[in-house]
């Protein structure tokens, strides 16, 4: 009685929720675009980005106080508030296909050693300079993050196929121990450096930051987790199945083992590309999904793309925090995302009543 009431509940309110979590989206960029060292009032900037919409259909631009307000919400603050809500869907994306994919409620977007990879990667193009007077110097960090996280993924794939089909606790082990080992990689090359500017550069990056946002960033970022969402959002079946075991897969005639290969290339081109570009930031993808189970359960039907909206409104405001928390003084993200999530997931632990999958 309790489950169809729940599933009543879920049922009436999705849309709801939803249009809502939509409208707070809206909201919070332009609050967001809103706020800085340079204070531009709320309706002076929906103005100006809804005429930059519409090609001036709407919004006007008479009232506008200053001509550099243009320039600060649209080259300056609105690629950083695109670049964290896609960021923030991302990882909501990869955590909730990931926890599914390896069946763990503690599974998220770096679980498979992607962060670990990505880090050695981003390690070496700082501290061994790759990418140096080439074509590659500018995204060099970028590049080295990306490849890494790439190679570590493949070296998972290939550990945890050894010995017969990828299962979801042979993906975890192999996950910990290929990113131990670059871990181990990364300390080495710290050690032997002699470059305390990279040292600096290497810790703030793995704290994660949106500083390096920009208009040249944002259509391969869009691109890649636009991509990334369509494909997952018609997955929800086998997902669903993913939940319940190999067993029950079995039984309905799906091969999970392809599809742990196929959602962990894919999850794996998608965080390393954030990790690239971003940085690592922690927490959103294992909380948010967590959250998402509570309000629209646990069908991935409805699930994603209530995860995928929650999740870019957290890092929108994770994001707001990181700029304004301290004076003048911009904090790295996966601070704030830290401190904000890890009371939030000792919360559910202690919660009674929350069961991953159910």
């Amino acid at each position: 009685m309790n489950k169809k009431k729940d599933k009543g509940w879920h049922s009436n309110f999705y849309y709801p929720t939803i249009f809502l979590l939509l409208c707070a989206i809206v909201l919070s960029c332009v609050y967001s675009v809103s706020i800085g060292q340079v204070q531009i009032p709320f309706n002076q900037s929906l103005d100006i980005i809804l005429h930059t919409i519409t090609n001036g259909k709407l919004g006007s631009l008479s009232h506008v106080e200053s001509e550099s307000y243009l320039n600060i919400i649209l080259q300056v603050r609105m690629p950083r508030v695109i670049f964290a809500l896609l960021i923030g869907i991302g990882l909501s994306l990869c955590g909730v296909v990931m926890q599914a994919v390896v069946q763990n409620p503690l599974a998220d977007p770096y679980i498979l050693g992607i962060s670990s990879g990505a880090s050695l990667g981003a390690t070496f193009a700082i501290l061994i300079g790759f990418g140096s007077g080439t074509i590659l110097s500018q995204f060099g960090v970028a590049f080295g993050a990306f490849v890494g996280a790439m190679i570590t993924t493949v070296g998972v794939l290939i550990l945890s196929s050894i010995g017969g089909k990828v299962t979801a606790v042979k993906l975890v082990l192999s996950g910990v121990v290929i990113g131990a080992l670059c871990g181990s990689f990364s300390s080495l090359i710290i050690y032997f450096a002699n470059n305390a500017d990279g040292i600096k550069t290497v810790t703030f990056w793995s704290m994660g930051s949106l500083a390096s946002s920009s208009w040249t960033k944002v259509p391969i970022m869009a691109v890649v987790i636009a991509l990334g969402c369509i494909m997952f959002l018609f997955q929800h079946r086998v997902l669903n199945t993913m939940l319940l075991g190999d067993e029950s897969a079995i039984t309905l005639g799906i091969n999970l083992s392809v599809y742990r290969k196929l959602y962990m290339i894919a999850t794996a081109l998608i965080t390393g590309t954030m990790v690239a570009y971003a940085g690592m930031i922690g927490f959103v993808g294992l909380i948010i999904p967590h959250i998402c189970r509570g309000i629209f359960g646990a069908d991935h039907k409805r699930l994603m793309l209530g995860t995928f909206l929650v999740g870019g409104l957290f890092l929108i405001w994770a994001d707001i925090l990181s700029r304004t928390l301290i004076h003048n003084v911009e904090l790295p993200i996966g601070i704030i995302t830290s401190v904000i999530g890890s009371p939030l997931f000792i919360y559910m632990i202690v919660k009674k009543g929350y069961n991953f999958g159910g």
